[in-house]
């Protein structure tokens, strides 16, 4: 079940630009990004890094990054010098939550990006990092500020339960119920957006790879190694569903631990779900205003359990390959992406 070898491609190998134009990219690569992290578009950010590195290699991309954080810092210094005490420390913890759960993780998955490591490798790496660094912004803030991000969002997620309780609609009647175990998953919920933010970036920059490399002189073509219907988890995920399953048979920390890792494994294999019915899709040559009634139809038939069987579809992908619909272990069919 565990994967035995770990396929090392190395990166393709593009012509030297001039040092000037390097320097005028990894400018523009930098405040792009900096406008990024502090956008609606964060979404993009890793495939801004992404996308430096293929262009200009990856000490570039270290240069892009640090433009990117000097700039960030500078603008929400300027947010928190003009705040309250306590907006202050929110504009610094946002600052500490950018770099450190999203550009450097993405600086971290670089190497696997360059090297073309599967889909799924590189997304369950960069969430793993992201865990990392949403560990180091909860420990720093509490350091140096004596404020935590983590209790604050319990508290608002607790809100919410308290106010959707006093509301007279039979539609949120159970919601005292599940509070408490809302507020305890509210790290899996902020990890899992960081994870949209990953799957996001890796199909934007598969995308952009190919178009960029497309007609260029003495330029390789790419290939397109992050479509979605590609994504496939690592099968050492398994692992971390079982460790997230001891939730019903621990207490205090260590049952809110494996709750938040159950949820954020959980919500992984709801990804791999989707990835194998649009594989499916694919397959049966369906086109996009086919594909967007398919996947309409879906989010229509996937409420309440729904959700759980497709998130079910990808754990069993785990013993076999729906998208080539034979089992892993068959000697005539590898599982690859």
């Amino acid at each position: 079940m565990i994967e035995s070898t770990i396929p090392q491609t190395e990166p393709a190998t593009l012509p030297v630009p001039p040092t000037g134009r390097i320097g005028r990219s990894v400018l523009a690569y930098g405040v792009g990004t900096a406008l990024m992290l502090v956008s609606p578009l964060l979404v993009f950010a890793p495939a801004a890094l992404f996308h430096c590195a293929m262009r200009n290699g990856r000490r570039a991309a270290w240069g892009a990054f640090a433009i990117a954080a000097t700039l960030s810092g500078l603008y929400f210094a300027q947010v928190a010098s003009v705040s309250s005490a306590d907006a202050a420390k929110i504009a610094y913890t946002s600052l500490a939550a950018v770099i450190l759960a999203i550009a450097l993780p993405s600086m971290a998955t670089l190497p696997l990006v360059e090297h073309r490591q599967k889909f799924g490798r590189v997304l369950v790496f960069a969430v793993i990092a992201s865990a990392v660094g949403l560990g180091m912004t909860e420990v720093m803030m509490r350091s140096v500020a004596d404020f935590s991000p983590l209790a604050v969002h319990m508290e608002q997620a607790r809100q919410v339960g308290e106010d959707l309780a006093k509301s007279n609609s039979t539609l949120f009647r159970d919601v005292t119920r599940w509070t408490p175990f809302a507020v305890a998953i509210v790290p899996a919920m902020v990890l899992i957006d960081i994870a949209l933010v990953f799957v996001l970036s890796l199909l934007m920059y598969g995308r952009i790879s190919v178009s960029w490399s497309r007609g260029k002189v003495g330029v390789p073509a790419a290939q397109n190694d992050y479509l979605f219907r590609s994504l496939a988890l690592p099968d050492w995920t398994l692992f971390a569903f079982v460790l997230g399953g001891l939730t019903p048979l621990t207490t205090g920390l260590a049952q809110r631990l494996a709750a938040n890792l159950l949820t954020v494994v959980v919500f992984l294999y709801l990804l791999q779900g989707l990835a194998i019915f649009r594989s499916l899709l694919v397959r049966a040559r369906i086109g996009m205003f086919g594909t967007m009634a398919a996947f309409l139809l879906l989010v229509l038939l996937s409420a309440g359990m729904g959700l759980l069987l497709l998130a079910m579809v990808g754990l069993f992908d785990t013993f076999f390959d729906f998208r080539k619909t034979k089992r892993k272990d068959d000697s005539h069919e590898s599982h690859t992406d």
